[in-house]
């Protein structure tokens, strides 16, 4: 069942909706506006405050200005009548007209009167505007009370009556009276404050006007500054300024105006007489301005969030079209077309949750010798075998019962298998093998396909997928008890072991410096006369507290780890350094090969180290062999680098042993390749010799090796019956426990040097 293209339920590696984005994105431009609406709102707030502050204080000030100016006329009206009470009764008429008339031209009166209790008048100067009204005017009076003292009083028209008593001997005897034109006033309430906008006028606690800039008077009459449908708020407003000016108290009235312009309404006691000030300007005097540069702040927020939101709208348009080729460069393997590793642990996640425990188990399949098909059938053919593997596991697995196959790197697979039985998952694993090797396409490299898999039983569907899927990898490297069954089932032993791995790991700096491992030699003896030809230095590792580890536990970790080069360089110091102290005691110095790991070829120029350690010891050429294991050459890319290795050893004066001779698929074609000095039969050889057959290879090895003049060594030797056969056929030397295990180096060199 092909799924490459289909999208599975449940699914969880797409990419997010763009209505989610669109969704944020919209919320945020709310509540953008939502914030810059709200502190409009307390922005105007508080320049309405500032522009009632600055009316309060602008009108405070006019109103003094206009008191003052009424308090300076009645003063100097008051100061001529002092100067009249001391004038004497005899003086002519005229002297008192002259008199008057100076001052009237002095203090800037229309007119000075002077009359007596009884209404009469007894000196006038200055005369009315022919145009103006004569209400009020003292041209003739009848017998009036005299008041105590000086004031001020506006009888209509356009003059301001100040009037002040003149006192004689009796007291208040003469009543002294100036006229004098409201325009001055006028003047002073019609100052252009706020650009021309403010209107002013005087007016009594009874709301009539007693001075206006205009000759509008109905206007300015209170009861009909405001509308007749104001609300109940405006109305107790009203209600409470009328109050106010009865009862001489200032404030500021808020309301709209007949024409529906909101409007600001001072009023401030004059105290004078009965007299208030009253100024009008428009509420958004100050603001309005400000207001401009809102709405055009506004305006260019509104703008940018539009083309903001549109190229946005395009950006998640062009996302969409898109979305599907990014998710299968994030989840689909670029060679098979399916589902790639981490397409498998998010799909193995959106199941988890809906996943009851041991029902499932995480499958890890590893081709067993995958470069050498490479290296045969070129990489171009290895790939057309992934392929194939791949579509054989997807046909196995039962998509109706929600498992899924994919390849996770190079050579490596997972299945995700409905199952739990270890039984049921061998059977079904055996019948995918039977399944791959089955195939007869031409395009597909004709030799068996050898598949080790480890598996993983799901016990806690909530467990991470990449512990699962490490576990099922673990137990493919796991060796099981019976070699036919390549399939492993991971269990807590594995879990010790890599604890015992970490721990080991943690230990290994620390017993490398205070010198924990010791070097081990084993002897080669030689079949030509019994006699040592050489040794083998081997390391053991003898914790303080752990006590001795065996090498199968630290060698294969530090050789994943790349510790293992530290651990040559320290056995190779300690074998030159052994062997120094032969020379320095007279004694004649034997062959040590020491293994060097595959790790070192990683780094250029190693050698140069292991070249210095040995001058410093005075090592002589020929005297230390390198033994190279097989596998060393499997990587295609390290072969030059081996080969030019090899050449630099000869040029140092090392020498080149080849160890496991025999053991992989190419052995005589790396005697052909490489200049190696011995070769090293692996012990597999001579686990059965009973039958002739083996004991032929074994003859032909070492016949062909004497012709390439290639020393041989027989390892893992343990009767004379393997000594003899090998002697007989001219073997060169034999390792094993015939002769000897490994000795620690004093026991060594008392055996074979004494």
């Amino acid at each position: 069942m092909n799924t490459q293209n289909k999208r599975q339920p449940g699914r969880p590696f797409t990419l997010s909706d763009k209505g989610r984005p669109i969704l944020l994105l919209s919320l945020l431009l709310i509540l953008i506006f939502a914030v810059m609406i709200w502190n409009a709102a307390k922005l105007q707030e508080a320049l309405s405050h500032s522009t009632q502050g600055y009316l309060r204080d602008v009108t405070s000030e006019s109103a003094s200005d206009i008191r003052d100016a009424f308090q300076s006329r009645i003063t100097n009206l008051k100061m001529m009548a002092d100067s009249l009470s001391q004038i004497r009764e005899y003086q002519s008429s005229l002297a008192l007209t002259e008199f008057l008339e100076r001052k009237a031209h002095i203090l800037e009166f229309d007119r000075l009167v002077l009359i007596n209790h009884e209404g009469s008048v007894i000196a006038s100067a200055g005369a009315l505007d022919p145009g103006a009204d004569s209400g009020g005017s003292p041209n003739a009076a009848p017998s009036i009370q005299i008041p105590p003292e000086a004031c001020v009083t506006y009888t209509g028209g356009k003059y301001l009556l100040y009037s002040t008593p003149v006192y004689r001997d009796n007291g208040p005897d003469e009543l002294l009276m100036g006229t004098r034109s409201t325009e001055n006033i006028q003047d002073m309430i019609s100052a252009n404050s706020f650009n021309g906008q403010m209107l002013s006028c005087i007016v009594d606690n009874n709301g009539r006007v007693v001075i206006s800039p205009t000759d509008l008077k109905p206007f300015l009459r209170l009861d009909d500054l405001f509308r007749n449908d104001q609300n109940q708020e405006v109305i107790a407003d009203i209600h409470r300024m009328q109050a106010d000016v009865k009862g001489g108290r200032e404030g500021l009235l808020k309301f709209t105006s007949a024409t529906g312009e909101k409007l600001y309404l001072s009023y401030n006691a004059l105290h004078l007489n009965d007299w208030f000030l009253l100024t009008i300007i428009p509420a958004d005097i100050i603001t309005r301005g400000a207001e401009r540069y809102i709405w055009q702040t506004f305006a260019i927020v509104g703008v940018t969030i539009l083309f903001f939101t549109l190229f946005l709208l395009s950006l998640f348009r062009l996302y969409g079209a898109h979305k599907k080729y990014l998710e299968q460069i994030a989840f689909t393997d670029p060679l098979t077309g399916g589902l790639n590793n981490a397409a498998f642990q998010a799909r193995y996640r959106s199941l988890a949750d809906s996943l009851k425990p041991n029902t499932f188990a995480i499958v890890f399949l590893n081709v067993c010798g995958f470069k050498l098909i490479n290296e045969q059938y070129t990489t171009e053919g290895g790939n057309r075998l992934l392929c194939h593997l791949y579509r054989t596991l997807e046909r196995s697995a039962d998509h109706d019962r929600e498992e899924f196959a994919a390849r996770g790197e190079s050579d490596h697979f997972f299945l995700c298998l409905r199952e739990h039985d270890p039984q049921t998952i061998q059977l079904r694993l055996d019948q995918v093998i039977r399944e791959i090797n089955a195939s007869q396409a031409a395009d597909l490299p004709a030799l068996p396909i050898t598949v080790r898999s480890g598996v993983c039983l799901v016990e806690d569907p909530g467990q991470d997928i990449t512990i699962l899927q490490d576990h099922a990898r673990l137990a493919s490297q796991n060796p099981t008890p019976d070699h036919s069954r390549l399939c492993a089932f991971y269990d807590d032993s594995l879990t010790d072991r890599l604890r015992l791995e970490q721990e080991l790991n943690t230990l290994f700096d620390s017993s490398l410096e205070r010198g924990d491992f010791l070097i081990y030699l084993q002897p080669k003896i030689s079949l030509q006369d019994n006699r040592l030809a050489g040794a083998e230095a081997l390391v053991r590792w003898n914790h303080p507290v752990r006590g001795i580890i065996p090498p199968s536990d630290f060698i294969p970790l530090f050789e994943r780890n790349g510790k293992i080069c530290a651990l040559d360089r320290y056995v190779f110091t300690g074998i030159c350094a052994a062997l120094a102290g032969l020379k320095r005691d007279g004694r004649e110095m034997f062959p040590v090969s020491v293994n060097l790991s595959r790790q070192h070829f990683r780094t250029p120029g190693f050698l140069d180290d292991f070249a210095r350690i040995a001058g410093q010891h005075g090592i002589p050429r020929g005297i230390i062999e390198f033994e190279l294991t097989e596998s060393i050459f499997f990587d295609n890319r390290q072969i030059e680098i081996v080969k030019e290795s090899i050449r630099t050893m000869h040029d140092l004066g090392f020498l080149c042993s080849l160890d496991d001779f025999g053991a992989g698929f190419s052995s005589l074609g790396l005697l052909k390749e490489f200049d190696v000095d011995t070769i090293k039969l692996d012990r597999s050889f001579f686990l059965n010799m009973s039958g002739r057959k083996a004991k032929d290879i074994i003859a032909s090895l070492v016949e062909l090796a004497g012709h390439l003049q290639v020393r041989t060594v027989a390892e893992g030797i343990e009767t004379p019956d393997q000594v003899e056969y090998l002697r007989s056929i001219h073997c060169d030397m034999v390792q094993g426990y015939v002769f000897s295990k490994p000795l620690p180096i004093p026991e060594f060199m008392a055996r074979y040097l004494s």
